[in-house]
């Protein structure tokens, strides 16, 4: 493991300035429930609420989060890693406020990194130029168990659902799969591309009373986003229907839950913020077998 100490630990600590960082994981258990979406617009929603956002994307397709801004880069955080790119190169700024870091490549070898990589990845990190507020990770589904190194390192944990009943099994057989391999309990439920209301509610709360009747986790509700054609609409234009359509009923379901998502956990946060995050960052990848990973 990489040399935590001296000058590195303090060049993150001036990332953050204050250290309090918020990191939260977006997973699903099937396709098609739209789940880099809810993140774009939430990482830009915190944006406009003056939050310094990183969304670490996990996915190579072209359906990834920078192309949701009609972005796209030809450069992963793994380049940073072996010295083949620079982290300016790498990151993505589609506006104010957030940023993108492609991490695809990366996060599939974060278990086999020499100690000499590691540390090229924390030298990176300290070279951020803004202090980072939130964290969002956009999670793949191709990590043994389900879940990513990112995830593990993250204290808050949302799996997005949509109204159709194999996303709701998919969902439950997830978090039943990360509560026995990692003893994570806790996650958060967002219910996305729903009829109304009370049907997200009832979707929440068929699935939180299973999980703790059978004893595998406690869930809390993050709110519904409706089906909405703005949602589309938008995405024509390259660019996330809070921004474009900001009056849209899917544009305010998603600012009100940026606006709670400020208040998660404000006694848990860690002083060291970034330093901690990295930290638990590279030691739990190793609880994650290398060559399970797909290619």
């Amino acid at each position: 493991m990489a040399d935590f100490r001296g000058d590195q630990a303090a060049g993150l600590r001036r990332l953050l300035g204050a250290g309090q960082l918020q990191a939260i994981t977006f997973v699903a258990g099937c396709e098609g429930v739209a789940k880099s979406i809810a993140v774009a617009n939430i990482g830009a929603a915190l944006a406009r609420l003056g939050k310094e956002v990183l969304i670490v994307d996990e996915h190579t397709s072209s359906d990834n989060v920078a192309s949701l801004f009609g972005m796209s880069s030809n450069y992963d955080l793994l380049h940073v890693v072996q010295h083949e790119a620079t982290l300016p190169q790498v990151l993505l700024q589609p506006m104010a406020g957030l940023r993108i870091l492609q991490a695809a490549r990366a996060v599939r070898k974060l278990g086999r990194l020499t100690g000499a990589q590691q540390q090229a990845l924390l030298n990176a990190m300290a070279r951020l130029d803004h202090p980072v507020d939130v964290i969002l990770v956009d999670a793949a589904m191709s990590h043994p168990q389900g879940f990513s190194p990112f995830g593990l390192a993250s204290r808050e944990t949302v799996v997005v659902v949509s109204g159709n009943s194999a996303s709701i099994t998919e969902a439950y057989a997830l978090i039943k799969k990360i509560s026995q391999a990692y003893a994570r309990k806790h996650f958060r439920i967002l219910v996305n591309k729903v009829r109304s209301q009370p049907d997200a509610r009832s979707i929440y709360e068929n699935i939180a009373q299973v999980a703790v009747r059978r004893g595998i986790a406690q869930l809390d509700y993050v709110g519904a986003v409706p089906h909405d054609e703005a949602v589309k609409m938008a995405g024509q234009f390259c660019r996330p229907v809070v921004v474009q359509l900001p009056d849209s009923a899917a544009s305010i379901a998603f600012r009100e839950m940026a606006a709670d998502m400020v208040h998660w956990g404000n006694q848990e946060r860690d002083a060291g913020g970034v330093e901690q995050f990295m930290q638990q960052l590279l030691h739990l990848s190793q609880r994650v077998t290398p060559n399970q990973f797909r290619v």
